[in-house]
């Protein structure tokens, strides 16, 4: 399935009916390249789903948590810095992806081995003139 944001402003209702697409599922594995707007997206789903908190990339902590009213512990991941998958364990990853919390990836691809079967990738792409598209694999 694929959405498309020609500005960011249009991300809210992209997130509002990506949050629709993919009831159910709780792991989401985000790539593209940087500055494709995955951490942008993310914080649109965050006010989608009611999180008031500001959303930010957790590049240096790895991880923040955010509380919806709706949905629960939401946890952020930026996995940019993870050179090795073993690093992801000392991290404690394996808690958060096995959980029954909302978990989003930011570069999930380096430790694509570790992600449940269930996982939803969600690939962002930029095109010339700022717009997004956002495809979802299920």
């Amino acid at each position: 399935m694929k959405f498309y944001a020609s500005k960011e402003s249009d991300l809210i209702h992209v997130s509002t009916a990506f949050l629709k697409a993919i009831e159910g599922h709780r792991v989401f594995a985000f790539k593209g390249e940087m500055g494709a707007g995955k951490t942008t997206f993310i914080s649109y789903l965050a006010k989608a789903m009611g999180i008031t908190d500001e959303v930010s990339s957790p590049t240096y902590a790895y991880i923040n948590e955010y509380e919806s009213p709706f949905y629960g512990i939401v946890y952020h991941f930026d996995l940019y810095r993870i050179n090795d998958e073993s690093e992801a364990f000392d991290i404690g990853i394996e808690e958060y992806l096995y959980g029954d919390n909302y978990v989003f990836l930011e570069w999930a691809e380096n430790i694509d081995n570790l992600l449940p079967e269930n996982s939803v990738w969600v690939t962002i792409t930029k095109d010339d003139n700022d717009g997004r598209t956002i495809e979802v694999e299920l």
